[in-house]
């Protein structure tokens, strides 16, 4: 989904569905409790779903977050999110939570850059042990997240607002089904649900790896992580044989390797849903027909071959 954190000095008159007049009272009341505004806020640019700024107060840069329009149909709750942000950052795998405002949440800002190309399979054991910690941490969110659910709730959403599901829609909702069905159940533990590069951040000053984004972040299936940061981050099967070996600190089974390849799909098939319903809400001015159409496409063509009947096989062993 949503990856943010470049810096921009081009300003901007609408934040999602909040406008100028909007980011500019957020300011003035975090001044109450961050101190004076240093100069303007920049955007950050790079997110589909919220506008994010750059601002200094009292001498500290922090991240100031506007929600975009209608982000609660899109399965985010700003509570859990705002936990969640508050969680990491105690583990040091996330920024510092400064402040929030409604549901405007401000963090420090971390000088550094996503992460690009080869750069997160190649820290695939780095990254296996911050979400370990963050699983394990113990905290209770109160929104939920399973796959098969997002996309039922998608469709009903897309179907309210006068949408068209495209035909690939029901197949990727049956798979999701199956790979839930599939799969031993697990204890759910509080998950990050949307680990794209940019969502990873290298610090600059000693490159330590930042997770941030947590506005999807909900009760569900540790493997979904797995499989999401893997498919997002194209990773190769070696790639992943690091990624489960790191994670579960044991020798990688042919179960753990099956329910890595079906989260993936089912990471497919949520990034896909999440681009039809962003059609019936979003305001933004984003590709998100060709955005579903890729994961669609990518879904369609590991369902077509004989991989993933064997991997529902081998999930159970």
């Amino acid at each position: 989904m949503a990856g943010e954190r470049i810096v921009a000095d081009t300003p901007s008159q609408t934040v999602g569905s909040a406008t100028v007049d909007d980011l500019g009272r957020v300011l003035e009341r975090l001044q109450e409790t961050l101190g004076p505004l240093e100069g303007g806020a920049r955007p950050l640019l790079g997110g589909i779903t919220n506008r994010n700024f750059r601002a200094r107060f009292d001498g500290i840069e922090y991240v100031v977050r506007l929600p975009g329009k209608d982000t609660s149909l899109l399965g985010i709750d700003r509570r859990s999110e705002r936990i969640a942000s508050g969680v990491a950052a105690r583990l040091g795998i996330g920024p510092p939570l400064a402040a929030a405002v409604g549901d405007c949440l401000v963090t420090r800002f971390i000088a550094g850059r996503p992460l690009c190309g080869r750069e997160p399979a190649e820290r695939a054991e780095e990254i296996a042990l911050a979400l370990r910690s963050f699983h394990d941490s113990g905290v209770l969110l109160p929104a939920r997240f399973a796959v098969d659910e997002v996309l039922e709730n998608y469709s009903a959403i897309v179907r309210e607002g006068g949408g068209e599901l495209p035909a690939a829609y029901a197949e990727a909702a049956a798979a999701a089904v199956r790979i839930v069905e599939a799969l031993p159940p697990v204890g759910v533990r509080p998950c990050h649900d949307d680990l794209l590069a940019a969502n990873i951040l290298r610090a600059e000053d000693d490159g330590r790896l930042m997770i941030v984004d947590w506005e999807y972040a909900g009760m569900g299936d540790p493997r979904f992580d797995l499989g999401n940061l893997s498919v997002n981050n194209d990773f190769e099967d070696v790639d992943d044989e690091r990624l489960l070996a790191a994670y579960y600190g044991t020798p990688v089974s042919d179960a753990s390797r099956a329910g890595l390849k079906l989260m993936r799909v089912a990471s497919d098939a949520r990034e896909a849903a999440w681009g039809v319903v962003q059609t019936v809400l979003s305001a933004l001015e984003f590709d998100f027909d060709g955005y579903a159409r890729e994961h669609f496409e990518r879904l369609q063509s590991t369902l077509a071959g004989p991989d993933f009947g064997e991997w529902l096989a081998a999930a159970g062993g």
